[in-house]
């Protein structure tokens, strides 16, 4: 089954991806497609699956069988080292509770996929600094993650997933630590700034309004994508 929008070069997919913990299967012949500019939105119950499957495109996760491939070429034939450099080079992350790390300050969380990359920390943080005032966080910048507000600190994460212009965006339930409005509001600027960088984003959701942002809606259940639902999703 092919879930992509007909093109014949995807910038990221799933072929009959399978995996599992020990003996219990996560996925089982999962496909899926994504398309360079495209938002999509992984959708499905708690254990269905769609975490581990995002985990498998990002290359964190290598699956027991199937091919994942990037822009290309395939990501689960190289090694950790390999992952790795690929995950700092071409894909940013943004995760439900933000994992800012404690000890920066906002402004260094930021720069740190710059500052890892080999860029001058000077240059790193100039760029960083920017962001501030396009996500509403000015003034925040020496604050340190225990300083601010659940929303302030999923910003500077978005932030953070972004700086570096990566091609894919990977965001894994990135307003389930957040109300409702402020949900809203991250997500807003999730999409505005993808767009604005063509950056592809992939989502993992339980929420009907988060995915509601996205260009096209998978489900995935019990390891398998099961349906596409172009135009609409579940209530």
């Amino acid at each position: 089954m092919t879930t992509g929008t007909g093109n014949e070069q995807h910038i990221i997919e799933a072929r009959e991806v399978v995996l599992s913990f020990g003996q219990t299967p996560a996925l089982r012949g999962a496909n899926v497609a994504v398309d360079a500019g495209e938002i999509i939105a992984i959708m499905g119950p708690s254990g269905s699956g769609k975490s581990t499957l995002l985990h498998c495109l990002a290359g964190i996760l290598v699956p027991d069988s199937g091919e994942i491939h990037f822009d290309g070429s395939r990501v689960d034939t190289r090694t950790e080292t390999e992952r790795s450099t690929l995950r700092r080079d071409h894909f940013g992350f943004v995760f439900q509770f933000g994992q800012l790390v404690p000890e920066l300050t906002a402004e260094e969380n930021v720069a740190l996929p710059l500052l890892l990359a080999g860029t001058r920390r000077n240059d790193a943080l100039r760029e960083a600094r920017l962001w501030f005032e396009r996500l509403g966080l000015d003034g925040l910048e020496r604050r340190r993650s225990g300083e601010l507000s659940g929303g302030q600190a999923q910003r500077v994460a978005l932030a953070r997933g972004l700086v570096a212009r990566p091609k894919i965006l990977f965001a894994d339930e990135p307003t389930g630590s957040l109300d409702t409005l402020t949900g809203e509001q991250v997500m807003e600027l999730l999409v505005a700034a993808a767009r604005e960088q063509g950056t592809t984003v992939v989502i993992v959701t339980h929420e009907a309004r988060v995915a509601a942002s996205a260009d096209r809606h998978i489900m995935v259940r019990d390891g398998k994508v099961t349906s596409l639902v172009p135009d609409r999703v579940p209530s």
